[in-house]
């Protein structure tokens, strides 16, 4: 960003900030703006954005990394296409990371985030996101180890038919979670063992069962493989030999056992394999609590399933901030 000369908004702004308090979002995009691979990132979606007209016709196209901040800005808060614009008005601290100063120009409207979006998922980008995230992350030390922790979490859907089509989304299903149904999808997840970070992403309706992803989570130098008792099978599925899989007991099985010391045992077994698994539910905190994505946002399980991906791909960097801050300094 080039530096120009203060506007009357700037100099408020700064005069402002002279006796302002950093808030918590401050300081979130504050150590985002340090962590995220901007360059790598702008690189590998450039050849997909709109160029200027050799003949210098049509609309001038906004800044890459301007338009990848904003979509970034909407996966973090949860924010819709006309949220973030009034977003981008209304906070300072989203300005200054976009770089909008309003003494000279305005936020991009909501059609011009929308048609980011689209761009984004004509062209598979959310992938290739991941895929960078996940290329930078191993770059800075934090490489894959031979355990995988694997596991899936359901995101509701509108189950609503009070919408233009009068039905609801037909690639989202109902399934039940002990005595309770939902409607919705799944994202699955495979989760390094050493680092905790997601190396691996699917998503599938809401009924489909969590076994038949798990080989589609691996990145295939697993040695040990960890997942609870949804997964019962997925070893007799797996056609690579010496990969060990560690798979949790069914309740019921372990109550079976006659013998005290034995089950004893066994319940043993079990709390060490559940204390590692633990670690996998940290990324779904992130997105979940943190992000706020509770809920499917858009219809369809592609749409969904690649903003799940990118949502994945920024958890990562949230989850390793720390260790990427020490490295940058």
């Amino acid at each position: 960003m080039t530096h120009k000369q203060m506007t009357l908004s700037a100099q408020a702004d700064a005069g402002f900030d002279q006796f302002r308090k950093p808030t918590r979002r401050d300081v979130f995009l504050s150590e985002m703006d340090k962590v995220v691979p901007w360059s790598e990132l702008c690189a590998a979606i450039e050849p997909h954005y709109p160029k200027v007209r050799e003949d210098g016709s049509g609309r001038r196209p906004i800044g890459l990394e301007r338009m990848l901040r904003i979509h970034f800005l909407q996966q973090w808060y949860a924010l819709s296409d006309p949220a973030v614009e009034e977003a981008l008005y209304d906070s300072t601290s989203m300005r200054r990371f976009v770089g909008i100063d309003l003494g000279q120009e305005g936020a991009p409207d909501e059609t011009t985030v929308c048609k980011f979006r689209h761009l984004l998922e004509q062209h598979g980008l959310a992938d290739t996101i991941f895929a960078v995230v996940k290329a930078h992350l191993s770059k800075q030390g934090m490489k894959l180890s031979q355990g995988t922790i694997v596991d899936a979490t359901i995101i509701a859907a509108p189950s609503s038919t009070k919408n233009r089509d009068k039905k609801r989304d037909p690639d989202m299903h109902q399934t039940r979670k002990g005595n309770q149904w939902y409607f919705g999808m799944k994202a699955h997840i495979g989760v390094d063992k050493a680092t905790g970070l997601v190396h691996a992403v699917t998503s599938t309706a809401a009924h489909v069962a969590d076994v038949t992803q798990a080989t589609e989570l691996l990145h295939g130098k697993e040695r040990h493989v960890y997942a609870d008792a949804g997964y019962t099978g997925a070893d007799k599925r797996d056609t690579k030999r010496g990969r060990h899989w560690h798979i949790a007991a069914k309740r019921n099985l372990i109550k079976r056992i006659q013998d005290p010391k034995l089950r004893d045992l066994h319940e043993h077994i079990e709390h060490i394999k559940a204390s590692i698994r633990a670690l996998v539910e940290h990324p779904f905190r992130v997105i979940k609590r943190q992000f706020g994505h509770t809920k499917a946002r858009y219809r369809g399980l592609a749409k969904n399933g690649a903003q799940v991906k990118t949502l994945f791909a920024l958890a990562n960097l949230w989850m390793a901030r720390k260790r990427l801050l020490a490295t940058t300094g």
